[in-house]
């Protein structure tokens, strides 16, 4: 009987102490923020670890567990509906004769929310980033001032640069969702800005880990001036980058595994700039026949 107590009380011990390994796995993704990782995996050189399990971040409230739960399963009958419904909740006819979209469009503060700005304040930079809505909700305005002094840690050699992007999607359970562009071949822009040069980002899923850093790349050349111009980038025309870098072995892009699209500004000029935005769209552009702007070498060819 004894015995039987103590086993007992030893496995209830041991319930208590792994039960955030149990419903940290369940209820982890619906309760915390599924976009908060995407944006805090750099530590600053110099700082130390953070030493808090993840675990402890976690709100295990179950009250707050069973709403979030109801919404969940809501969203993941939305997405059943639509899914047998066609391609993106349409029938296919819709889908593919289909030869413009609006992907982003800025008329509310629930428009900017979808959008996160970062700069180099992050590596102990001072440049300066905010994002608003622009005169009469009209547009979002993008804007600060581009510092390009190095922190002095010792480690970090470049700084000096703002960037704006949008948040990934997500489906029911914070399972990854993808946008598929894959019927359309331009990126269609409306911006006004002061005439910087700003690099337009294209983040795609990678199906390997050592691919995660990425990025499509293509320059947007804004005028100055009064006036808004609209601005077409066949994707044709995005090269490969990692890290910074731009590789030798480059490929056209992933259109069907379309993660997020963001603007970064890193001309190494100091001052304020400037940059509204209309709405972001995709456009099918049949005179556009271009498939890839760049040489594309043969790995191991046959001699």
């Amino acid at each position: 009987m004894a015995l039987t107590a103590t086993v007992l009380n030893g496995a209830g011990l041991r319930g208590r102490c792994c039960r955030h390994k149990v419903l940290h796995p369940l209820l982890g993704p619906i309760l915390a923020d599924p976009t908060s990782k995407l944006y805090s995996s750099y530590r600053r050189p110099g700082s130390p670890p953070e030493k808090t399990p993840s675990w402890q971040k976690v709100d295990f409230n179950f009250k707050k567990g069973i709403d979030a739960l109801k919404t969940q399963l809501s969203l993941l009958k939305k997405e059943t509906k639509d899914h047998l419904r066609g391609p993106e909740g349409r029938g296919f006819d819709q889908y593919l004769l289909q030869q413009t979209k609006v992907l982003w469009e800025f008329r509310s503060q629930e428009d900017i929310n979808k959008w996160v700005i970062s700069s180099d304040v992050e590596i102990g930079g001072k440049s300066e980033v905010y994002l608003k809505l622009g005169r009469n909700n009209q547009a979002a305005l993008l804007y600060g001032t581009l510092n390009t002094e190095v922190p002095r840690d010792g480690e970090t050699k470049y700084s000096g640069y703002c960037s704006m992007r949008a948040k990934p999607p997500v489906g029911s359970f914070a399972r990854k969702k993808y946008y598929d562009w894959s019927n359309f071949n331009s990126l269609h822009l409306r911006v006004r800005g002061d005439g910087r040069p700003w690099m337009v980002n294209i983040y795609t899923d990678p199906y390997f880990s050592h691919h995660k850093d990425d990025l499509y790349n293509y320059f947007m050349f804004t005028r100055g001036g009064p006036y808004w111009e609209e601005i077409r980038i066949p994707f044709s025309k995005f090269f490969l980058s990692s890290r910074g870098r731009v590789q030798d072995n480059q490929h056209p892009i992933w259109l069907d595994k379309v993660s997020t699209l963001g603007f970064t500004l890193g001309d190494k000029v100091n001052g304020p700039f400037q940059l509204e935005i209309d709405f972001i769209g995709l456009i099918n552009d049949r005179a556009h026949t271009e498939e890839f702007a760049y040489e594309i070498y043969d790995r191991n060819p046959q001699i």
